[in-house]
């Protein structure tokens, strides 16, 4: 009866060692973020905008102003850094720095240059409002198994700088987890595992960057009369921010503005089409980029080049 017994156990334990996972650490795949195929830089025309990310802030009940986690991780800077990178890797919008702008500033002063820093159109503000892990274990009687799960949720909304007025605003959550399964000692142990933590961030940002991206593309781009000479029109912006050789803009007449007594905020009552460009050549570089155009209809000879904005058809 002894070595019947005895047998059995050792059925067991080779039955039980046999299946065992050949991975004992599970990995949640990464979920990458999600731009609309309509948003690909074959699709856009038009200029680039402008972009600054005012701030995030950890809003997670165990927060507090220098954006740590128990874990002395930055989660407000690092959710940043990563809808920035973003926002970035689009190629439609020239991103400006705000949260580090005491360092630049001070930097161009070591340097002896002069500050050009530039004004947004678009800020974002976001906060982490959900940030946390869980560890749950399974205990069989020859087995053990722990699953480390992490979840984040993140809001951001979008405000006009020229209103002040949020035009915009979303929730994105994201969750990953990893599994660690030991069998009579058999298998990887369980150790703390901060790296899914990064990828519940990263997902959560995933899910809102989209529609994002789609908000800040919504309005109309528009861009100014630099110069007006010899027939000549020279405008900001080039090809570097999606401007080609015979594109078609037209120029508008800024209305006049007025308060709304409804919202109390100044209003711009409707532009007037007064001519329309045509693109003929580019000049200079980068953020210096402007456009040369001829005027194909309308007269700019009495127009003040501050009353006018020109605007993608």
């Amino acid at each position: 009866m002894f070595k019947s017994l005895s047998l059995s156990i050792l059925s067991l334990s080779l039955f039980a060692c046999a299946s065992s996972p050949p991975d004992d650490v599970i990995n949640k795949p990464n979920q990458t973020s999600q731009i609309s195929k309509t948003l690909t830089m074959e699709a856009f025309k038009g200029l680039k905008r402008k972009i600054a990310i005012a701030r995030f802030s950890n809003e997670t009940k165990h927060g507090n102003s220098f954006l740590l986690d128990n874990n002395n991780d930055k989660i407000g800077k690092q959710a940043m850094d990563i809808l920035s990178a973003r926002l970035t890797q689009t190629g439609k919008f020239l991103m400006f720095e705000r949260v580090d702008l005491g360092k630049i500033i001070k930097e161009q002063k070591l340097a002896n240059v002069n500050s050009q820093i530039v004004g947004a159109d678009y800020l974002i503000i976001g906060s982490v409002s959900e940030f946390g892990r869980t560890t749950t274990s399974d205990v069989g009687i020859f087995s053990r198994n722990i699953k480390q799960e992490a979840n984040a949720t993140v809001n951001v909304r979008l405000v006009d700088v020229t209103t002040g007025q949020i035009i915009f605003s979303q929730e994105g959550s994201g969750r990953s987890s990893s599994e660690a399964a030991r069998t009579f000692g058999v298998g990887k142990r369980a150790g703390f595992d901060s790296s899914i933590e990064d990828k519940a961030l990263s997902a959560a940002i995933s899910k809102l960057v989209s529609n994002l991206v789609e908000n800040l593309m919504d309005k109309p781009w528009v861009t100014y009369i630099l110069d007006n000479q010899k027939g000549q029109v020279i405008i900001s912006g080039g090809k570097s921010q999606g401007l080609k050789i015979g594109d078609t803009l037209k120029v508008m007449k800024k209305g006049r503005k007025v308060r709304n007594p409804q919202t109390g905020m100044m209003i711009e009552l409707p532009r007037t089409n007064i001519a329309k460009l045509s693109v003929i050549a580019f000049s200079g570089t980068g953020n210096n980029e402007v456009s040369i155009c001829t005027v194909s209809s309308g007269n700019l000879s009495r127009i003040s080049k501050k009353d006018v904005i020109v605007q993608e058809l």
